[in-house]
């Protein structure tokens, strides 16, 4: 028998004698033989305003049981209008197929749940749902509409396939799900739409597969996630924009594949993600990843699964440590040299270098460290000279810039000035000791210029000179083929002048004011070639060594660094 409330939707069919005589008992209604029917069953319709008005009550209505209305297999004709309802029941649609679009606008519900259905869409901005919206496995052709809605449970589209061509699949800004998101193995066709979303928990798109080629797969600018965003084995066709939002948890892009060719394949500026970010396990992008401000607890990578050169972005990039990753120089340059600013219009990005710089020192990885710096302050300065419009300021700037590369690494690495000033000083070692095997050296203090051992050392045995200083003629010193040198050496009165010492003759001529004595007593003789250019050479190194020296200084005090 009919009950008096329903006599006005006349004559009940049989799916719907089934779902009525089972509204008080909390048991699972499925009309007919199970699974989702097809559209026109007439031995499975039930119509839309009958379940409206079942949910809704009245004196005259059957009372619905404390589990809420349970129906499954239905083919459920004209549109389930619940707008503006509040209905203090679960609702349990499953393995149906709908007619219309249901509209729960501003509804005010439990746990509603459509496993396994087939809808045409969702009309449901602002709903408030106490506990969760359940869409598993189900098949949506139309576009689904949460903004503002107010999730107390979790928002679950798992193994769903959702398609709206021209259209966001879901459209969810400034939804509040106080559980989780989860899309796992579903198929979106349309792409999804969170922008200003809070999600208290997961957002979890593990397997997802999500397409579109007139907009973003996944817009989600300024959306928070309190726990993990999860994109594991995921593949998104299209660019996946998540400027600005805000992670509590990891963001794992392991396995990942993101394809926006051309475009920004991964939009995670301004991002903060206060675990780490997962990029490895054969992950691919395919398209721009951009981290331009991002802040990241961990970076968790393969340099493999990075994207191709230009396509990398780390501007004002911050991130506390690199974990079970590569930490070499070498890899990590690598990294970053896939970046390209001026393919953005932008000139060489510098912070991305420190940063790295930073956190291998802070692991303790300073040899790493001292690399990294050094690469970018060759970028850095190639840049600037890159910007100088005067062909010889370029020029001046690269001439400084080698030296001070050759020198001691750009300030980096000051020792290396140190090993310049030994070389300087070897060299010098050497040579002076070939000018001495030469004999090709002279004193170097005018009183004994003018003496009588110096000068008669230059006059043959058998030759006389006239002596200024004595008034006299004196016989000459020099044996047949002795140098002045050589015979200087053999005279008494020469055992009381300092000898000679080519190492430190060098090391006086290097470091200044060390003070041996040996600049101030021997010098090349500039009266033969070879020993002209030896004192030019000595003039030479006393400069040079100088200079080597205030650069030591320099780079020890980080004068020349290009901070």
């Amino acid at each position: 028998m009919t009950p008096p409330g329903l006599a006005a939707f006349g004559p009940l069919m049989r799916a719907e004698l089934t779902m009525v005589a089972g509204l008080g008992t909390g048991v699972f209604d499925r009309v007919g033989a199970g699974g989702v029917p097809p559209a026109g069953a007439k031995d499975r319709r039930v119509r839309a305003d009958l379940i409206r008005a079942i949910l809704l009550g009245g004196p005259d209505m059957p009372a619905l049981h404390e589990k809420g209305l349970r129906l499954g297999g239905a083919w459920i004709t004209g549109i389930l209008d619940l707008e503006g309802c509040r209905i203090p029941r679960d609702i349990g649609l499953l393995d149906c197929r709908f007619e219309s679009v249901p509209v729960l606008l501003s509804a005010v519900i439990d746990t509603l749940s459509f496993d396994g259905s087939v809808l045409p869409g969702l009309s449901a901005n602002r709903i408030e749902a106490r506990g969760d919206l359940l869409f598993r496995s189900a098949t949506l052709t139309g576009p689904v509409t949460l903004r503002g809605a107010q999730i107390g449970g979790d928002l679950v589209f798992d193994g769903a396939t959702m398609t709206a061509p021209g259209d966001h699949a879901l459209s969810a800004a400034r939804a509040s799900v106080r559980g989780g998101a989860m899309f796992r193995g579903a198929v979106v066709q349309g792409g999804i739409a969170l922008p200003g979303a809070r999600i208290g928990v997961d957002l979890d798109l593990i397997g997802a597969q999500i397409t579109r080629t007139d907009g973003p797969a996944i817009e989600a600018t300024s959306i928070t996630v309190d726990a993990d965003l999860d994109l594991r084995r995921a593949a998104v066709s299209g660019s996946a924009v998540l400027v600005s939002a805000r992670i509590g948890g990891d963001c794992d892009l392991g396995g990942a594949s993101l394809a926006a060719p051309g475009l920004t394949a991964m939009n995670l500026n301004r991002a903060r993600i206060a675990g780490a970010l997962f990029l490895r396990e054969g992950a691919t992008v395919t398209g721009a990843l951009s981290l331009n401000g991002a802040e990241i607890g961990a970076l968790v990578d393969d340099p493999a699964c990075w994207p191709a050169r230009g396509d990398l972005m780390l501007n004002r990039c911050r991130y506390g440590a690199i974990l079970a990753s590569p930490v070499s120089a070498r890899v990590r340059l690598d990294w970053l040299s896939r970046q390209t600013p001026e393919r953005w219009g932008e000139d060489f990005w510098p912070q991305p270098y420190e940063q790295l710089a930073r956190v291998l020192g802070e692991m303790g990885h300073d040899e790493e460290k001292s690399r990294v710096l050094i690469a970018k302050d060759r970028l850095q300065r190639r840049a600037r000279r890159a910007r100088a419009r005067s062909p010889l300021t370029r020029l001046r700037l690269r001439v400084t810039d080698g030296l001070l590369w050759l020198t001691t690494g750009y300030g980096r690495r000051p020792l290396l000035a140190l090993v310049w000033i030994f070389l300087l000083w070897a060299a010098g070692a050497v040579w002076y000791t070939v000018l001495d095997h030469r004999q090709m050296l002279r004193p170097n203090s005018p009183v004994v210029l003018r003496s009588p051992e110096w000068v008669l050392c230059g006059v043959p045995a058998t030759q006389t000179m006239f002596l200024p200083s004595v008034g006299q003629d004196r016989q000459g010193r020099a044996a047949p083929g002795q140098s002045q040198l050589a015979c200087f050496r053999q005279q008494p009165e020469a055992a009381a002048f300092p000898k000679f010492s080519a190492a430190m003759l060098s090391a006086d001529a290097v470091i200044l004011g060390l003070g041996t004595g040996q600049k101030d007593t021997w010098s090349p003789d500039t009266r033969v070639p070879l020993g002209y250019w030896g004192k030019v050479f000595s003039y030479v190194q006393t400069l040079a060594g100088l200079a080597l020296g205030l650069l030591a200084v320099a780079g020890f005090s980080g004068i020349v660094k290009s901070n």
